[in-house]
C-alpha cells in the first residue's frame, strides 16, 4: 500500500492496517490543553475514574490564553489547571516563562518529527510544520487520551499542495496559507490532511512553515503537514527532549486532490472580513481606514516576524490614528527580539509590546476592537466579533503588510512603504 504522509504516521503508531477510511486505535505521543481547555479536561478526567496520566513527561498545560489573568474568572482557571498539573508531576510553565503553545512547544521540543500529537485547540495543527500528525480536539477527547496515552483516528484523505517557484522577498508564509485557501475554501479539506511539497518549500523558514501549518484548520483540514527535510530536522534535533522516527509518504501515494500555487506571482495578500479564505492582494483594500494593528499570535509572533515588522517601523512611526500592539509568541522570542533591538525600534515607533499571550487573537484581552473599529492582525481568524464588537472588522494579513499598514493608518502593500533596498534586504536577512 502506498502512503500519504498523513497515512504513514498514524500506522507506525497503531497495530491496525490504517487505510484511507479506516477508524485506528493509536498511541499518543504528547498531549496538551491551555488554561481555557484544561480545567473541562481535568473534569473530564475525574469523571471517567482516572488518576494518574499516561507519562507527566508526554502531557502538559499552558497557561497562555487569559494570561497574566485579566480577571478572577481566569484566575480560577489557571488555579485549577496549575493544581492539577502539580498533583500529576505534568509538565507546567508558569507565567513568565511560557509563551503561545502552538510556538512554545515546538522552541521546547516536544513536538517531533514522525508523532502524533493531541491538543485541545484547534491550532495543534501548527506542529505539522514539524512533520508531526498534530491535531486539535475537544477537552473530553484530551482527558482520555491524558489518562490512556491512545485515541482514535480516522485516517484522512491527502490533498497534496505544491507550492512551486521563488517567493519575492516581501512574500512570507501567511501569504502562501492565504492563496491556498482562497483557492480551497473553509471547507476544502475538511477531516482531510493537507500535505506540502513544492519547490518553494526548501525556501521557507521553519517560522514560515509553522504559520503555513497552523492555518491548515482554516481550511477544515485535520493536519497540514510538512515532509521532512534537512531545515525541519535540524530544528527538531537542536532542541528534541526524546527520540524522534522521522516518517515520509510514498513515491506514488494516492492524493485525494493535488493543487499548484506559484509562488513567484504572488502579492502581499489579506484576508478580508469575515472569512480567512477570503484573500485578496493588500493593495486592493488601500482605502481601507484602520484603527489598530496586532502583530502576534501563534501565526505571526515568532522571531522572524518580528524582525519584519522591525525592519519595517525602523525609523519610521506609527500612524496617529493608529494603535500598534506588538506581543511576541514566547519569551524565547522576546528575549532575542530584546537583543537585537527590535522592541527599541518598535517603543520608539508608538507602538505598545506586551508580554506573551493569546489575548488579542480571540478577544480575551490587551486589544479588544470597540464598535465600527477595524483592524489589521496577523492572527488567524477573522470571524465576526473574533477580536471584539461583533460589528468590529478584521483584516489577516503577515508581518509586513501589518507593519506597513500601522505606518499608513490604511490597509497597504509594504511596497508602497519600504525603498527598493529594504525590500530585497528582507530575504538576504531574515530568511
Amino acid at each position: 500500500m502506498k502512503r500519504t504522509l498523513a497515512s504513514a504516521i498514524i500506522a507506525s503508531h497503531s497495530s491496525e492496517s490504517a487505510k484511507e477510511g479506516d477508524i485506528c486505535n493509536v498511541k499518543v505521543d504528547f498531549a496538551f490543553a491551555n488554561d481555557i481547555t484544561a480545567p473541562p479536561a481535568i473534569k473530564a478526567f475525574k469523571e471517567m475514574g482516572a488518576s494518574h496520566v499516561f507519562d507527566p513527561k508526554r502531557c502538559a498545560v499552558l497557561p497562555d490564553h487569559f494570561t497574566p489573568n485579566k480577571d478572577i474568572a481566569s484566575a480560577q482557571q489557571v488555579k485549577v489547571s496549575r493544581i492539577f498539573a502539580k498533583e500529576q508531576g505534568m509538565l507546567y510553565w508558569e507565567v513568565g516563562r511560557v509563551g503561545v503553545e502552538h510556538a512554545f512547544l515546538p522552541e521546547q521540543g516536544q513536538i517531533l518529527p514522525g508523532e502524533i500529537v493531541l491538543g485541545a485547540d484547534s491550532h495543534t495543527c501548527t506542529g505539522g510544520a514539524l512533520g508531526a500528525f498534530a491535531t486539535g480536539m475537544g477537552s473530553t477527547d484530551l482527558a482520555a487520551a491524558w489518562a490512556l496515552g491512545e485515541t482514535w483516528l480516522r485516517v484522512p484523505p491527502t490533498i497534496k499542495v505544491n507550492f512551486e517557484g521563488t517567493p519575492p522577498p516581501w512574500i512570507v508564509g501567511k501569504d502562501l496559507i492565504l492563496a491556498l485557501l482562497g483557492i480551497i475554501g473553509t471547507q476544502g479539506a475538511r477531516y482531510q490532511a493537507l500535505e506540502f511539497h513544492g519547490t518553494a518549500v526548501k525556501a521557507l523558514t521553519m517560522d514560515d512553515r509553522f504559520t503555513i501549518s497552523n492555518m491548515a484548520v482554516e481550511g477544515g483540514a485535520k493536519a497540514g503537514i510538512f515532509v521532512p527535510d534537512e531545515t525541519m530536522l535540524k530544528y527538531a534535533k537542536e532542541r528534541a527532549v526524546r527520540p524522534f522516527n522521522p516518517i515520509y509518504p510514498d513515491e506514488g501515494a494516492n492524493y485525494a486532490r493535488e493543487v499548484d500555487i506559484d509562488v513567484s506571482v504572488l502579492k502581499p495578500l489579506v484576508a478580508a472580513p469575515s472569512s480567512p479564505a477570503n484573500a485578496r492582494p493588500a493593495e486592493d483594500c488601500s482605502d481601507v481606514k484602520i484603527d489598530q494593528v496586532f502583530i502576534g499570535s501563534c501565526t505571526n509572533g515568532r522571531l522572524t516576524d518580528i524582525e519584519m515588522a522591525a525592519k519595517v517601523l525602523k525609523g519610521r512611526s506609527v500612524h496617529d490614528d493608529v494603535r500598534l500592539i506588538v506581543i511576541p509568541a514566547s519569551y524565547e522570542v522576546y528575549n532575542a527580539a530584546l537583543e537585537k533591538g527590535y522592541i527599541d525600534t518598535f517603543v520608539r515607533a508608538g507602538a505598545a509590546v506586551c508580554t506573551p499571550t493569546c489575548g488579542p487573537c480571540l478577544g480575551g484581552h490587551l486589544g479588544i476592537l470597540a464598535e465600527g473599529e477595524v483592524c489589521v492582525s496577523t492572527s488567524n481568524r477573522n470571524f465576526v466579533g473574533r477580536m471584539g464588537h461583533p460589528k468590529s472588522a478584521l483584516y489577516l494579513a503577515g508581518p509586513l503588510v501589518a507593519a506597513a499598514s500601522a505606518v499608513t493608518g490604511r490597509v497597504t502593500d509594504p511596497r508602497e512603504v519600504l525603498s527598493s533596498d529594504e525590500l530585497q534586504s528582507l530575504r538576504g536577512e531574515v530568511r
